[in-house]
């Protein structure tokens, strides 16, 4: 008997595809009945990572599926693969332009089985149905006689209107209330399930940040464009004029879109509709916490003034302003503000900083310059004392008691206080390499880890400096005639310094990996600064050059590391880049060892 219930928990929903088709858009979830089907011929759309394809089978019929963007994990992961069977709680079927089947969106579901051995195919065999068919008989009446013994009567045909689908719309819509317009739509759809195939579809979302409404000119004439985010619209020419008031930050709105260009950005025209929904909080606020996010509220302790930078890519220059803000965990983290923001915003803020007003900050760039850095977007939105129950929860703390509080960086875990070495932050987060290089999503949630570690090897052949400018330390190029060419403090110097920008190959017990070092803490590895080892490789030689090199390594040290990672040809690469350094203490290190062997016997 167990066996037969696990038999039938491995097996497809009779008639699943058709149960699917005839209710293509279902209400609810809670509608929906138990439906099971096979993953079939499963693989990436493109060169994705996150959106997967797949023919849904229930071994009768079969329809080409999606699987939603945030389910590719369990695939990576190999906890759902091809021939695996999944049961779906939430969808929506779609029609594909000029083609007569339909797409199946599946917006949420559950994994029931892996994988099995092979693909499901019912042998559902023709029963006799106790149906005798008849030769078909002439339909075509000839006489009208015939008619009247059937009692129909003719009648002349009536003259069509032919009217647009914009006109039926309006007709049927016009007078209407806008909820109850909103009523008269197909439900609600989320984001996730958007895609190309598509047509008439309404959503409902709050406006994250509002571009500015611009000219532009092209072959095909003149118009104007604006677009917000966080899932992009696009509105030109006479939807840009129309709906650009509309729009409000914070404010929801419901959209009625009729052509989706891609999964990330739309597109409206003049026939889309756009309704503020009055009384709708069904939305998130900002996000209040660094990790694993890029939302941040706090109250600003200090304002720094306008300082101009120089963009390498073109020479221009923009405006940027750091401010400090702190919030109930006693810390304080450094937020860059760049172009408008700093110039606007940022002057507002200085002008009422002795006010510790509170600022809210949507889509922040998370850096790992000394642990944490914030730094705003072309996206970012800033917001001064928003109307949020966070706002009171902060205002209330800090007059009560953070206002006389002392607080520290958020990065100044990363060194210790009372360490020049910074030997003491050392003990904590201390990992392996291993935990380092074998887990894709380490660094996502922590800033930074310890590791006690040997250099193994230095490659000999790598450019390990760079030549810098003694007043900033950034990067100076050969001059015209003699000297050398800052960029960032516009000017020449007779003379530059050797700046370490190295690789080195670690290791322990675990395994091993390559490190990023800079200046400070390789000279703490080489023993001798960029320019002494310079001298040594052109004025005594390979040898010695290599000599060098070779006492550098099998050295234990101590390092404070971070972990980011970037993407290039479609790979996904790990970076761990050392932020500070300290030798072994072996009496420090053996109390630390003790103390984990404690915990272990405690456990």
């Amino acid at each position: 008997m167990a066996s037969d219930q696990v038999e039938m928990r491995k097996s497809v929903t009779p008639g699943a595809i058709s149960m699917l088709l005839s209710n293509s858009s279902p209400d609810s979830p809670s509608d929906i009945p138990e439906i099971i089907v096979q993953v079939v011929d499963l693989k990436p759309i493109g060169s994705s990572s996150t959106r997967f394809t797949f023919m849904a089978s229930d071994g009768k019929m079969k329809l080409k599926a999606m699987l939603p963007t945030h389910f590719s994990s369990e695939i990576n992961s190999g906890k759902l693969q091809n021939l695996g069977l999944i049961r779906i709680l939430d969808y929506t079927c779609n029609s594909i332009p000029n083609q007569p089947e339909k797409a199946l969106i599946v917006t949420k579901c559950e994994i029931v089985c892996p994988s099995l051995d092979m693909e499901i195919k019912s042998d559902v065999k023709k029963e006799e149905t106790g149906i005798t068919l008849k030769p078909k008989q002439d339909a075509l009446i000839k006489s009208d006689a015939k008619k009247e013994e059937l009692g129909m009567s003719l009648k002349p045909k009536q003259e069509m209107v032919t009217k647009s689908a914009v006109q039926i719309v309006r007709e049927q819509h016009g007078n209407a209330a806008p909820a109850a317009r909103l009523a008269m739509t197909r439900r609600v759809h989320p984001l996730a399930s958007l895609n190309p195939y598509q047509g008439n579809w309404t959503i409902r979302v709050r406006l994250t940040n509002k571009g500015n409404l611009r000219s532009y000119r092209n072959a095909r004439g003149e118009g104007h464009v604006f677009n917000g985010t966080q899932i992009q619209a696009t509105m030109f020419n006479e939807a840009a004029t129309k709906f650009y008031p509309k729009f409000e930050l914070g404010k929801v709105a419901n959209k009625q879109f009729k052509t989706v260009q891609n999964d990330y950005e739309m597109t409206l025209n003049e026939n889309s509709i756009v309704e503020e929904v009055e009384g709708e909080a069904f939305l998130p606020e900002p996000s209040t916490t660094l990790s694993g996010s890029i939302d941040l509220i706090g109250i600003v302790q200090n304002v720094s003034s306008t300082l101009s930078i120089r963009r390498k890519s073109n020479n221009d220059t923009i405006p940027k302003r750091d401010i400090t803000i702190a919030d109930d965990s006693n810390k304080t983290v450094n937020v860059s503000l760049w172009n408008d923001l700093a110039t606007d915003v940022g002057q507002q803020l200085l002008d009422m900083v002795d006010t510790s007003p509170v600022v809210a900050i949507k889509c922040l760039k998370v850096g790992d310059f000394q642990g944490v850095s914030l730094s705003t977007l072309s996206r970012s939105t800033v917001v001064i004392n928003p109307d949020l129950p966070e706002t009171k929860k902060l205002r209330s703390w800090y007059d009560s008691e953070g206002k006389g509080t002392s607080m520290a960086s958020i990065g100044s875990n990363l060194i210790s206080p009372n360490s020049k070495t910074g030997s003491r932050s050392m003990y904590y987060d201390r990992v392996f390499l291993s935990q380092i290089t074998d887990d894709p999503t380490v660094g996502q949630d922590k800033p930074a880890f310890s590791i006690n570690v040997y250099v193994s090897f230095i490659k000999p052949d790598q450019t390990m400096w760079y030549r810098a400018c003694k007043t900033c330390n950034k990067k100076v190029t050969e001059a015209v005639g003699s000297g050398y060419w800052c960029e960032s403090c516009q000017k020449n110097d007779d003379r530059c310094s050797l700046r370490y920008i190295m690789v080195v190959k670690v290791s322990d017990p675990s395994g091993e990996a390559w490190l990023s070092v800079f200046n400070e803490t390789a000279e703490k590895i080489m023993g001798c600064s960029a320019d002494e080892l310079d001298r040594v490789k052109t004025e005594e030689g390979d040898e010695k050059y290599q000599l060098k090199l070779k006492e550098a390594t099998w050295v234990p040290h101590l390092f404070r590391v971070s972990v980011a990672y970037t993407e290039y040809m479609n790979d996904r690469r790990q970076r761990i880049t050392v932020r500070a350094e300290a030798p072994v203490d072996c009496a420090a290190e053996s109390r630390y060892l003790l103390e984990e062997i404690h915990k272990l016997s405690v456990s």
